[in-house]
């Protein structure tokens, strides 16, 4: 009878440890870049206006990292609301950062494109090398949401409503 107690208080130690263990945060994942539970690819580029962005910077932030174009009208629609989010969560701990895919020819220069829409966030190339780095792109926009660990925790490809993206980040504050 004790050894039966004391298989059961073992069994059920490594099930609560295994739940612990399971809820920790994970920093580092091998899952492809592009999948849900991956790392935030490490990255540093200069952004459009010669500044320094570093995915070191990154850490304890929720970082939303959102592709686009100039020629793509979803990307235009939906870069405002994240200028907004930035605006209201920038103080929280949320950082936005956007990349100009450069898989075609720019319809306008991107510095007066992202003046027009009121962007601030910081804007760099996605050159081919970044977007290896998070997995490829597969339509633009293409928006990636990570958590304060640096984990992806959404991707979206195409236009989601800011209200959406809104509900998402403030579960992650």
């Amino acid at each position: 009878m004790k050894r039966l107690s004391f298989l059961i208080l073992c069994f059920g130690f490594l099930i609560c440890k295994q739940e612990f263990v399971s809820s920790v945060p994970q920093t580092q994942n091998s899952a492809p870049a592009e999948q849900i539970g991956s790392s935030l690819p490490s990255f540093s580029v200069d952004d459009l206006q010669g500044n320094k962005i570093d995915s070191s910077e990154l850490k304890n932030r929720v970082a939303l990292i959102n592709f686009w174009a100039t020629w793509c009208e979803p990307c235009r629609k939906e870069m405002p609301g994240y200028q907004s989010l930035l605006d209201r969560y920038g103080s929280k701990g949320l950082t936005v950062i956007g990349f100009k895919a450069d898989v075609m020819t720019d319809t306008e220069d991107p510095m007066q494109f992202t003046r027009q829409l009121g962007i601030h966030y910081p804007i760099a190339t996605g050159t081919n090398e970044i977007r290896k780095k998070f997995g490829g792109l597969e339509g633009l926009p293409t928006t990636y949401i990570y958590d304060r660990h640096g984990i992806l925790r959404n991707k979206i490809i195409g236009f989601e409503y800011t209200g959406t993206i809104e509900k998402i980040i403030q579960k992650l504050l």
